[in-house]
């Protein structure tokens, strides 16, 4: 597995470190018994509440902006969530930057656009997943730099900012009908958040902060799971040292949540290694966040297709596909899942029918 180009700015001029490759129906007395019957055959979780399949599409507000829509696989253009919704996606996760730029690709998701798409979102009966940045811009498994206006407090200031920030923005998701299902408190956070005062190896004070960041959550929206997202699940040791930590301070977390850009042979034993981790600490877990190369379509398809069948048998509760929408010349990022030149899905989305 090795270094992918990150999402750029349309002028190529920054660059980030992203991953590591890693029908409505009449219920009649008779559907409604061969549907009880089905659901006894699932196992428990899945007849509970149903493996869910995800996208993050954060891009698509500003992509919508600069002229470019969608066609769906026969060819007719169509809104972007109708054409999902026929995979089978029901649920979108959308980023948020505290004081982002105008960059279309590295900057906005500030809370009102963010709010306002959810609205699209919530109306096309999907749910939502927000994922707190905690900065102005990209924050991933290699970077964690605070935005720009907390960058020189100190950690109680930090504390009482994020609190605020928290706050402000979950109110704002909630004066507009659309709380999220879940919560990523800080994207990626292998190493912490806002470093260097919230580092990995400052336990107490990454804790402090994440566990203001939960509370704010949980006073605005109770019933919204928030989780604690890290990268590279196959790096059990760099997962241990950070939950041990975390939980040793009294970390507060509803659910384990993980990126992985694994081939279909890394697969079963990257999504086991979740299932470990997880399990460790008594939570659930899903993946937030996949992909693959769009010009190897077939084979990011077939590992789509495995990550689900394994968090299907592990117990995981869900995979989101990480940007599907994007297309040259918006972004120079090759592991969406559409033909920049037909405009249509590729094959890999056949991967959400298959498995």
């Amino acid at each position: 597995m090795s270094s992918t180009p990150a999402p750029g700015s349309v002028s190529g001029s920054r660059r980030i470190s992203r991953r590591t490759l890693l029908r409505a129906t009449t219920a009649t007395a008779g559907a409604i018994a061969t549907a009880a019957a089905l659901a006894e055959l699932e196992t428990p979780a899945e007849a509970a509440a149903g493996f869910v399949k995800g996208v993050d599409i954060s891009w698509v507000p500003q992509m919508e902006a600069r002229g470019y829509s969608w066609k769906n696989a026969g060819g007719q253009t169509q809104d972007l969530l109708t054409i999902l919704k026929g995979y089978g996606i029901t649920a979108v996760r959308l980023r948020t930057f505290v004081s982002p730029s105008s960059s279309p690709t590295d900057g906005h998701c500030g809370i009102n656009e963010v709010a306002a798409f959810a609205k699209r979102v919530k109306a096309a009966g999907m749910s939502i997943m927000l994922d707190y940045m905690f900065g102005d811009t990209w924050n991933s498994v290699g970077v964690q730099n605070p935005p720009a206006a907390w960058r020189n407090m100190s950690y109680s200031q930090m504390r009482t900012a994020m609190s605020t920030y928290v706050n402000q923005s979950m109110t704002v998701m909630k004066n507009n009908d659309v709380l999220p299902a879940w919560v990523q408190i800080g994207n990626e956070i292998n190493s912490g958040i806002c470093r260097p005062v919230g580092g990995v190896s400052s336990p107490a004070q990454m804790t402090g902060l994440l566990n203001a960041a939960y509370t704010q959550v949980k006073a605005v929206s109770p019933n919204s799971t928030v989780c604690i997202h890290l990268a590279q699940p196959q790096k059990y040791d760099v997962m241990t040292t950070f939950f041990s930590r975390y939980a040793a301070n009294g970390g507060k977390w509803d659910m384990s949540v993980f990126s992985s850009y694994g081939s279909v042979d890394v697969a079963p034993g990257i999504v086991a290694n979740m299932k470990k981790i997880s399990d460790a600490y008594g939570k659930p877990f899903l993946q937030s966040e996949f992909g693959g190369r769009v010009d190897r379509a077939s084979s990011t398809r077939a590992a789509l297709v495995a990550y689900i069948k394994a968090l299907k048998a592990n117990g995981g509760q869900g995979i989101f596909y990480w940007e599907p929408e994007c297309m040259s010349p918006f972004t120079g990022y090759n592991m969406g899942a559409w033909d920049s030149a037909t405009k249509r899905p590729t094959v890999i989305m056949d991967g959400f029918t298959q498995a």
